[in-house]
């Protein structure tokens, strides 16, 4: 465990002699400075976890040292030690961000309890830290996107990516699976060695084995010269078998012994070949059902299938769509040389409510065509193909799901409140129980906002209004709110 380094900032040599004392059995890397230029200097040049600071120094006070810590966000818990305690002193430092405040002269035991809770915080707060450079990223390889169903693809590649073991992804087509493959490679230490994918449902099945082992001059007809196979080119590397569910059978027993020996035969070939390699495979199909319905040898299955990782289909990914969109278009517009770098705000709404069945290929396909055909600096809903603007029924049923939910969360009139709506005898007071029409349209837009995880594009969508109109009336509101 990392020692925690301890600046003392006291100007009293015999004082400071007495704290190091204290402190001396809590296994601290301490140093001691007895300015406050010197104690900047010290934070400025070197890691500094917890600083107990004197506040009347000879050359700049406490305090000063204190703002500095607090401008330039060290991360470094600060205890503010002083001779002369007051409300006022205790009040300043703990806006300016100091951990605790303790008055002179101080016990052995309250010193050395308040470091080890400083210490703690730090080590918890680094914990913290850690964690969420791990799950709070946008990008990652070749993939965009910040949800977390992609943060926890993030963490399992990182995971997975220092082992040797096989690695199946699944997922949808166009879900990135040979993304995914490639990051795992560029994550492992075989970084530096080939990456060789190859598609085992683009193949011809009587082409497929030696596409993978290779084959000796003669082997069948057209077989001219010897032909090196995916899986030496992949020796010291990964092997990325895609679409691996397509495999017939026989080729299936013949992969099954390449994974348990690292050893094969080129077609046509009389010697064993040893190689070293890493795999990967991928398949758009549900693995186990292939195992029951006999296409799929279970003892490969359970073989291969060691680090499962299941790609998300872009529709479970809301709030990467816009994301991807926007990182899509200003790719391909420079690749076009357009000039497009935005959304409407209508556009981004469609986009987050479309199921989007071909997942990122189908995104991708979706915004090279609008680049192509188009030109502005703006992304129009007329500029969308006809598959996303006549995309209603999604929007319709996730409309009545949203209706519903947002209705039986509003209060219900009560049966007076019934009746004299039904008789027409209401009178707009309080006690009838109506409330402005602008407070009960708050209501319900707020409410589908917090439905939509604070997404407005989205909300507004499922209300079927645009975004601006919410932006438009969320001001109105509080410029009424103030009003009144």
């Amino acid at each position: 465990m990392k020692l925690m380094s301890v600046l003392l900032v006291e100007d009293s040599p015999s004082i400071a002699n007495l704290y190091q004392e204290f402190l001396y059995d809590g296994g601290y890397q301490l140093t001691h400075v007895e300015t406050g230029k010197d104690a900047i200097s010290h934070i400025q040049n070197r890691d500094t976890d917890i600083v107990l600071l004197d506040l009347n120094l000879p050359d700049i006070s406490g305090l000063e040292v204190l703002r500095f810590i607090d401008e330039i966000n060290a991360k470094c818990s600060v205890i503010v030690i002083t001779a002369h305690g007051s409300i006022d002193v205790a009040v300043d430092s703990m806006q300016l961000g100091a951990f605790d405040f303790i008055v002179k002269p101080i016990e052995a035991k309250r010193l050395t309890v308040t470091v080890a809770n400083a210490a703690r915080l730090q080590r918890l707060t680094a914990t913290v830290d850690r964690y969420k450079q791990s799950f709070d990223r946008d990008r990652f390889h070749g993939f965009v996107g910040a949800s977390m169903a992609m943060q926890s693809v993030y963490h399992i590649i990182e995971s997975a990516a220092q082992s040797k073991a096989t690695v199946f992804i699944v997922g949808e087509s166009g879900t990135g699976k040979e993304v995914c493959a490639e990051a795992i490679h560029a994550e492992s230490q075989r970084k530096n060695k080939a990456f060789i994918p190859l598609n085992c449902g683009a193949i011809p099945k009587d082409l497929l084995e030696s596409e993978i082992f290779g084959h000796v001059k003669g082997a069948f007809t057209g077989a001219h010269s010897a032909r090196k196979g995916a899986a030496s080119l992949a020796d010291g590397g990964t092997l990325f078998l895609d679409e691996i569910c397509e495999l017939d059978l026989d080729l299936q027993v013949k992969l099954l012994r390449f994974i348990q020996t690292g050893t094969f035969q080129k077609v046509g070939g009389e010697t064993l070949e040893k190689v070293d390699v890493r795999f990967v495979c991928a398949t758009n199909r549900e693995p186990l059902k292939e195992v029951n319905e006999g296409r799929f040898r279970e003892d490969l299955y359970y073989r291969l299938h060691v680090i499962p990782i299941a790609m998300p289909p872009l529709s479970h990914r809301d709030q990467d769509v816009c994301d991807l969109a926007n990182y899509l278009l200003t790719q391909y517009s420079g690749e076009e040389g357009k000039s497009f770098s935005s959304f409407s705000d209508e556009v981004e709404a469609l986009f987050s409510k479309f199921n989007w069945p071909g997942n990122v290929r189908q995104l991708q396909n979706v915004i090279r065509q609008i680049v192509v055909l188009n030109s502005g600096e703006t992304v129009v809903v007329d500029m969308l193909p006809d598959d996303l603007k006549l995309d209603k029924p999604i929007l319709n049923i996730a409309c009545i799901e949203m209706k519903d939910e947002i209705e039986s969360s509003l209060p219900k009139a009560t049966t007076k409140e019934t009746s004299e709506l039904d008789s027409g005898e209401v009178t707009l007071s309080q006690e009838s129980g109506i409330r402005p029409l602008w407070l009960e349209e708050k209501d319900i837009i707020e409410r589908a906002i917090v439905l939509c995880e604070d997404n407005i594009p989205k909300a507004a969508a499922f209300l079927d209004v645009s975004a601006s109109t919410i932006y438009r009336k969320k001001q109105q509101w509080e410029n009424q709110l103030r009003a009144h």
